[in-house]
């Protein structure tokens, strides 16, 4: 027997150990910080014009959701505002590679990728490089847990 651990199990338990003990996100439909910032206030518009996380402006916000999502330019708020499901994050901005597990973990702004269209977050550039390996089966395993961690837990 094969005792050696694959590459894909290594990941799978270092997400697993890197998101115990976080809080379990009961409810919320955005992941936010204390301070209610959804994506840390990084603008979730620059990701797609920009191909790079950029911090938000305090005072260019806007609400969504019940979170406060930050931008970088009245433009990037106003492109959000005429179509928040194009620019704002999967899975409400909870990693994509724990929720592709069946958890919600928190996200590192500077861990992401875009997907036909779509912004994905990563707890961190290892949970960003799992999902690009089998990144459709991985997409369809988390679109199925947010049918029911984004609306129950």
């Amino acid at each position: 027997m094969n005792t050696k651990p694959t590459r894909r199990r290594v990941i799978a338990i270092a997400l697993a150990v890197a998101t115990a003990g976080l809080p379990a996100f009961a409810g919320e439909l955005v992941s936010t910080d204390s301070e209610n910032l959804a994506l840390s206030g990084y603008d979730p518009v620059a990701y797609f014009t920009q191909s790079q996380p950029v911090e938000g402006n305090p005072d260019i916000r806007l609400e969504w959701q019940g979170a406060n999502w930050q931008f970088a330019s009245m433009e990037h708020r106003d492109l959000f505002k005429g179509a928040p499901e194009k620019y704002a994050p999967r899975y409400g901005g909870f990693c994509a590679g724990g929720m592709s597990l069946g958890r919600k973990t928190v996200v590192d702004p500077e861990a992401w990728m875009i997907v036909d269209g779509k912004l994905f977050m990563g707890g961190s550039q290892g949970a960003v490089d799992y999902m690009k390996k089998d990144t459709d089966t991985k997409i369809a395993k988390a679109d199925e847990n947010w049918k029911t961690l984004g609306v129950t837990n």
